[in-house]
């Protein structure tokens, strides 16, 4: 396998790929905190309510269209470039790929569409098990993907006929605890990435002595709030991904900790195991993606319990300034800790792409380096249009504010009426 293809197939997969995952942590908790405030919404009644639902409603649509391209376009580069991991392993980790294909693409877009449409059309009870729908079909597709990176990261329930893996235990992979624990380190990595957006967005707008004052001041709230215990169910199964680490991965261990004599060990012991090679991962991206991680981590923690205590008293809420501007700059802090900890959990299998089982050099799809390289271009360029449009999509409608138009708008109600409570009373 010439290197330059595997150097750059391994760039490309690790942007495209990258990329995606911040558009689905946004969409996971987003998605949650729209179906949380449209129950209040429905069993209360309450006008600010339901104006709630549309005005966070219509940012999480956005997120999620742009972020549904991202992952079409990643499927593409996935098969063309990664052919001998499909021939080898396919028939493990492809089942629930295509299940998690069936479930996003099929039922949670198609109850999407129909809560989107379907505001003022169907009964307001029938709406609601709409977005729960959508919400729990986000959650099983997450989970269906990290079933499948979890047998890569620690392979298990499988067999091996004529030189490829066939499934053998179909309950041991879909309880591989390496999923498990990755799927409750994302889920409320997703529930602390929403939150910061939701505060940090409103603090912008009270920043700007809005006169939604009332709105804000409410959604400011709700996403502190929410952000602490997300913060730590983030860590508490972070914490138990690193306990159970030295037994699957321990070389990723040992370079985290920097532990060199324990590294030259692991590396005989792997040598003696599976050959001659070099096993150890990039201690740069190892080691760097985990600390970035843990550091974001930290600043995370205390401006989360710092601004629970602050978000007690109205005058802090409504007119601290300096805090508005530190929930503003944290917006990023969540992705940026979402990306370091990819990097960790990806980089630091290498040379595995199964581990222990099919190198990454053995995995590339035969391909010229140009047209690698061609590849590359092509849908890093894409990738970073699709960003910054969801970028300024997210940051227009945001500026806005809770217009009386747009997702829920019903064109019924008279010009001359009262949106703020003319439109919700219809529903809720």
């Amino acid at each position: 396998m010439n290197d330059d293809v595997l150097d750059l197939a391994r760039l490309q997969f690790a942007l495209t790929a990258g990329g995606h995952f911040l558009f689905v942590a946004l969409t996971l908790g987003l998605a949650t905190v729209v179906a949380v405030l449209q129950t209040r919404a429905t069993f209360g009644g309450r006008a600010i309510d339901a104006r709630l639902v549309r005005f966070w409603g219509r940012l999480y649509v956005i997120n999620y269209a742009v972020g549904i391209v991202t992952g079409i376009v990643m499927e593409f580069q996935f098969g063309m470039s990664w052919s001998g991991l499909t021939h080898y392993a396919g028939n493990v980790f492809g089942a629930s790929l295509a299940v998690e294909t069936i479930v996003a693409f099929f039922v949670e877009s198609t109850f999407l569409g129909l809560w989107i449409f379907g505001w003022h059309r169907f009964d307001k009870w029938v709406h609601l098990a709409m977005i729960w729908v959508v919400t729990l079909t986000a959650y099983l597709s997450a989970y269906w993907i990290l079933v499948s990176n979890g047998f890569l990261n620690h392979p298990v329930g499988h067999r091996t006929e004529g030189g490829k893996l066939v499934l053998d235990d179909p309950v041991a992979v879909l309880t591989n605890p390496s999923a498990l624990l990755a799927f409750g380190h994302i889920a409320g990595g997703a529930l602390l990435t929403a939150g910061f957006f939701v505060a940090g967005v409103s603090a912008y707008h009270l920043f700007r002595r809005t006169p939604e004052w009332e709105f804000f001041g409410r959604s400011l709230r709700i996403g502190v709030y929410l952000s602490v215990p997300a913060l730590m169910v983030t860590a508490t199964l972070g914490g138990l991904q690193f306990s159970v680490l030295r037994d699957f991965q321990p070389m990723k261990s040992a370079v985290f900790s920097a532990q060199a004599a324990e590294i030259a060990q692991i590396q005989a012991d792997m040598v003696a195991r599976f050959g001659p090679g070099d096993y150890v991962p990039s201690e740069a991206w190892t080691r760097g993606g985990g600390l970035v991680m843990l550091i974001a981590f930290a600043l995370m923690m205390y401006l989360s319990l710092g601004g629970a205590v602050l978000a007690c008293f109205k005058k802090a809420v409504y007119r601290f300034r300096l805090w508005h501007l530190l929930l503003m700059a944290a917006v990023p802090l969540p992705y940026l800790a979402m990306i370091g900890g990819w990097v960790f959990r990806e980089a630091g299998r290498q040379p595995w792409v199964v581990y222990g089982l099919l190198r990454t050099e053995d995995a590339v799809s035969d391909l010229s380096p140009g047209t690698m390289r061609a590849s590359l271009i092509v849908f890093t360029t894409l990738f970073a249009l699709l960003a910054v449009l969801n970028t300024w999509l997210l940051a227009r409608h945001a500026r806005r504010g809770p217009v009386e138009s747009g997702l829920g708008h019903d064109d019924r109600t008279e010009p001359d009426d009262d949106p703020a409570e003319a439109l919700p009373a219809a529903r809720y």
